[in-house]
């Protein structure tokens, strides 16, 4: 958290590397609005203006424990703010902390001014139910082969498969479970979705 001089009040900001090429995303929340610098464009977001949050889990290949925001404008525009920022090629960093303090200072400051936001968390309706289907395909499929594997007696194929069951469980479990559609309340922010 940052101050500006003695008078003002404090000045809440963020910033994350989306990418090793570029500069840092950066956020402030102001007493005009939510101010953002990123991918060369800027802007300034009344509270009032801003139309929309969805909170998600996004976990990558480089960074299992990773969060989302995507906060829209009422006039149009989408902005991204990311829990990890990346440092070096092989290396992206945690920025737990100061995502969710951000994260919760700003529902604040949207419900101080009064804002009628749609807020909402996980994947989209659509996007869950193909999820959800999907998974239903392969657990058909993943019995199938377990039963045939041990009718034929083929005990190291049923094990194996029993493993890869559980570490796919193990894997996509949390972000099925944690990205489940839902709406919230700005008193209310999911706590599953915040690191």
């Amino acid at each position: 958290m940052q101050v500006s001089d003695a008078e003002a009040a404090p000045v809440t900001s963020y910033a994350y590397k989306a990418s090793l090429i570029g500069s840092a995303h950066r956020f402030e929340l102001t007493e005009e609005g939510l101010s953002w610098h990123a991918a060369g464009r800027l802007g300034l977001w009344r509270y009032d203006e801003i139309s929309g949050i969805r909170l998600s889990f996004r976990p990558t290949s480089m960074q299992q424990h990773r969060f989302r925001a995507d906060v829209s404008h009422a006039g149009g525009g989408r902005i991204a703010i990311l829990s990890t920022s990346w440092q070096t090629a092989a290396l992206m960093a945690p920025q737990d902390n100061g995502f969710r303090q951000f994260i919760v200072a700003l529902h604040q400051r949207m419900a101080q001014a009064g804002s009628r936001a749609t807020l909402t968390a996980g994947l989209g309706r659509t996007t869950y139910a193909a999820v959800l289907a999907f998974l239903a395909v392969l657990t058909v499929a993943m019995t199938g082969l377990l039963i045939r594997a041990l009718m034929v007696g083929e005990f190291a194929g049923a094990l194996f498969i029993l493993g890869f069951a559980a570490l796919f469980a193990w894997q996509v479990g949390g972000l099925v479970l944690r990205n489940q559609p839902r709406s919230y309340s700005f008193g209310q922010l999911p706590r599953s979705l915040l690191p």
